[in-house]
């Protein structure tokens, strides 16, 4: 989730324009990336007019450069001091080979500056080089003001979004997910299609929870895995009352599942976390999963597994955990608050404050011995964004909303991990969900970062989304 972004940088430029305006636009996306904490990659100063592109041999050396850090870059910028040459933008994106989400920036001309010596027209070519991309077959994203500067507050947090749309796309391009059992009897809401994921690039491992469970009982407690593990529940939150043979089942349930996850390579897990493994195996597995979660591998519950999809996608978009929560209840008649619930597998970095105790819904049919695991506490107040992504079996597409809204403090005593969540329109969404058949799940993310999400699974991968804004 720390991964830095990386940018190739593409500085138009239509050579009868000042020379000046080149020279310093490219040293100052540079600067701006730098500082931000992002990476660079463009022509140097000396392989083309200040390493700018406005012709077809300029082009080909961009797209060379291009395609020889192609396993660096995550989008591509392209920026315009003065109104661009738009055809050798064209042809450099698509010479470079790469297929990864492409900004038009264009810098503002000053009123006061408007001869022939300070001139731009960037407003103008912006929309040359959008029309010339659109052309060749190539998505891209504008910002928010048609010309803003790249000092600008307004670039900066453009930047930002686009960064994000980068991370979502680069994410989901060849992800793999695991299924662990079979899907809950009356789950039939999270019911997907292997094949439309498989279809989109996103692959899906499953296993028997039988062999996961065979491979747990066979973790030795003597193995350094076991110790490591059992130490790691230990410390991971408050333990108040667990036995030690529920850490050990935990431990060594963590383990096997650990193991298969990097056997296969699996970017998140969806996992049959009732009532099986409580009846045969003594634990519930929330613990296991929120540590997985909190660790970069979104874990989803009740083999949910375009669950574990919305969450990964939503922590690439937001730097940090998702977790995936129930629409579960009204707040009182406010008809713009809900509260967010599950028993719970949050990660431990939603919550403002949790202990470790024992799922308190499940323990009534198989004692409370057997139901140890769960992670409860409030999630943190705050900004926050949701995402659902399903498949749609029946028009074969993928389809899937997001919005965004805000933790609160408003008083609530319950149980498992909750929240109360305050969302614009909230009434409008809910006839959304149900209007449309989504799921009863939603991952959620503390940030703001829905209009990357949608900008990444709109644009780009050409998915059917509803932005809730």
């Amino acid at each position: 989730m720390d991964e830095k972004t990386t940018f190739g940088v593409i500085v138009a430029n239509r050579g009868f324009f000042p020379e000046h305006l080149i020279e310093t636009g490219h040293r100052t996306i540079r600067r701006v990336l730098e500082e931000a904490g992002y990476g660079c990659v463009s022509p140097d100063f000396e392989a083309t007019r200040h390493g700018c592109v406005e012709s077809n041999e300029d082009a080909k050396k961009c797209a060379r450069l291009f395609a020889e850090h192609a396993g660096e870059i995550d989008g591509i910028i392209v920026t315009l001091p003065n109104f661009g040459d738009e055809r050798s933008v064209a042809k450099a994106v698509r010479w470079s080979g790469l297929d990864v989400p492409v900004l038009v920036q264009a810098e503002p001309d000053d009123p006061e500056k408007m001869d022939l010596d300070n001139r731009r027209d960037s407003f103008c070519g912006k929309m040359s080089i959008c029309n010339n991309l659109r052309q060749y077959g190539i998505s891209y994203s504008l910002t928010s003001m048609h010309t803003e500067s790249l000092e600008s507050p307004e670039f900066a947090h453009d930047l930002e979004n686009f960064a994000a749309t980068c991370r979502v796309v680069g994410a989901l391009d060849g992800a793999r997910f695991g299924a662990v059992g079979a899907r809950t009897g009356p789950f039939l809401t999270v019911r997907y299609s292997e094949k439309l994921l498989e279809s989109e690039g996103i692959s899906v491992e499953t296993v028997d929870l039988s062999e996961i469970l065979a491979a747990a009982d066979s973790v030795r407690r003597n193995s350094n895995d076991f110790k490591d593990k059992r130490a790691a529940l230990s410390s991971y939150v408050e333990c108040p009352g667990v036995s030690d043979e529920a850490f050990d089942r935990m431990a060594r349930f963590g383990v096997a599942l650990d193991h298969w996850i990097s056997e296969n390579d699996l970017d998140g897990v969806a996992v049959q976390c009732w009532t099986a493994i409580e009846e045969i195996y003594g634990i519930v597995p929330c613990a296991v999963m929120s540590m997985l979660s909190n660790s970069g591998v979104p874990a989803a519950c009740e083999v949910d597994v375009t669950g574990a999809v919305s969450m990964y996608a939503l922590q690439a978009a937001a730097g940090r955990p998702a977790a995936i929560v129930d629409w579960n209840n009204n707040y009182g008649s406010d008809p713009n608050k809900c509260v967010a619930f599950h028993c719970s597998n949050l990660p431990r970095d939603v919550f403002e404050e949790c202990r470790m105790s024992y799922q308190a819904i499940i323990s009534a049919d198989v004692g409370k011995e057997n139901a140890y695991g769960t992670i409860e506490g409030r999630v943190k107040a705050g900004p926050a964004t949701f995402l659902r992504i399903s498949t749609d079996d029946e028009l074969g597409l993928m389809r899937a909303y997001a919005g965004q809204g805000r933790f609160t403090d408003d008083p609530l005593e319950t149980f498992g991990g909750y929240g109360v969540l305050e969302v614009p329109a909230l009434q409008t969404l809910l006839r959304h969900i149900c209007s449309a058949g989504f799921e009863h799940h939603t991952a959620v993310a503390l940030a703001r970062r829905s209009e990357a999400v949608c900008e990444a699974l709109g644009t780009y991968l050409g998915w059917e989304i509803y932005h809730h804004s």
